[in-house]
């Protein structure tokens, strides 16, 4: 499975961004989609994931503030972040996994990390 992740860059504090991911080639052995971020001396954390079915499961740093969502006719999965904070400052990355949770990280597909910057 090949993941390719789009969106991020720098806003203010309190601005919106959209990340997209789509993915390709074994796209029939995933089922939860969904990102992860690192910041600057951080361990990485999971952020959200939906499942194929449609389940969505978020951080609680980012409840309320962010939406995932999924289109699987084009194996894309967009997350869109509003109310933007500093601390959301982080590379993110794409992740897919062939069960319905990101949480079994030794199962999961990577793409590129896309840097997200919110300023205060």
């Amino acid at each position: 499975v090949q993941l390719q992740a789009s969106g991020g860059g720098l806003v203010q504090a309190g601005c919106s961004l959209r990340l997209s991911c789509a993915a390709s080639g074994a796209i029939f052995s995933i089922n939860a989609m969904g990102w992860y971020r690192q910041a600057p001396g951080k361990q990485r954390e999971l952020v959200a994931f939906i499942t194929s079915g449609g389940t969505t499961n978020y951080a609680d740093s980012v409840k309320g503030r962010f939406t995932i969502s999924r289109d699987n006719a084009k194996n894309t999965v967009s997350l869109q972040m509003n109310s933007l904070k500093p601390e959301d400052t982080a590379v993110y990355y794409c992740a897919g996994s062939p069960v319905g949770s990101l949480r079994v990280t030794d199962r999961l597909s990577w793409g590129q990390g896309t840097q997200v910057t919110v300023s205060s």
